[in-house]
């Protein structure tokens, strides 16, 4: 049988995953610069399976519109510059005596304001995910034996307290990348 304070710490961590998801997700999703973390998504066919380009090359952003792809197999590189130019990010990767280059297109009008309802989407999913661990989390409390009634609405507010708390630091997280997205 679970106690309340236990309750409450397995909604924190669940609200907290999700909270992490949607920042993780957030960080894939290109704005105007070169951010190493934007070919987090993309996988490799290497050595038979499809791996994380991190774990075939380092990534660099030598500058703000330009990333280098460094394969440590050579003979990987044309395998990872497909991979980049299949992938949904709508880059066009070159390759350079093994090294890829991957210039970072300029974004227009259409395609930012695409981006965003992308970014929109993920962060409604996190509220889904915030939303769920809440609502099984009151569902627990409910259920307790021998637990106060008084305990059991201190609880609740605890969990609602903790729901805002998630809710705004994703608001927020959503409006500093939408401007990241939206800046010419």
């Amino acid at each position: 049988m679970s106690s309340i304070p236990e309750i409450l710490k397995d909604c924190r961590v669940a609200m907290d995953k999700a909270a992490e998801s949607a920042r993780r997700e957030f960080t894939s999703i290109r704005s105007g610069k070169a951010t190493t973390s934007l070919l987090d998504t993309v996988r490799v066919d290497a050595y038979g399976q499809a791996l994380p380009i991190a774990q075939v090359a380092s990534i660099s952003a030598p500058e703000p519109r330009l990333l280098i792809v460094a394969p440590w197999d050579k003979g990987l590189a044309s395998a990872i510059e497909k991979s980049i130019r299949d992938s949904d990010l709508g880059l066009n990767p070159t390759n350079q005596s093994g090294a890829i280059r991957v210039p970072i297109p300029a974004l227009n009008e259409e395609r930012r304001r695409d981006l965003v309802k992308v970014v929109h989407k993920l962060a409604e999913e996190c509220r889904i995910a915030v939303r769920h661990a809440r609502t099984t989390a009151r569902d627990s409390v409910k259920k307790l034996d021998r637990v106060s009634e008084d305990d059991k609405k201190h609880a609740e507010r605890e969990l609602q307290k903790l729901h805002d708390d998630h809710m705004s630091r994703l608001d927020e997280l959503v409006k500093t990348k939408e401007a990241e997205i939206m800046e010419v």
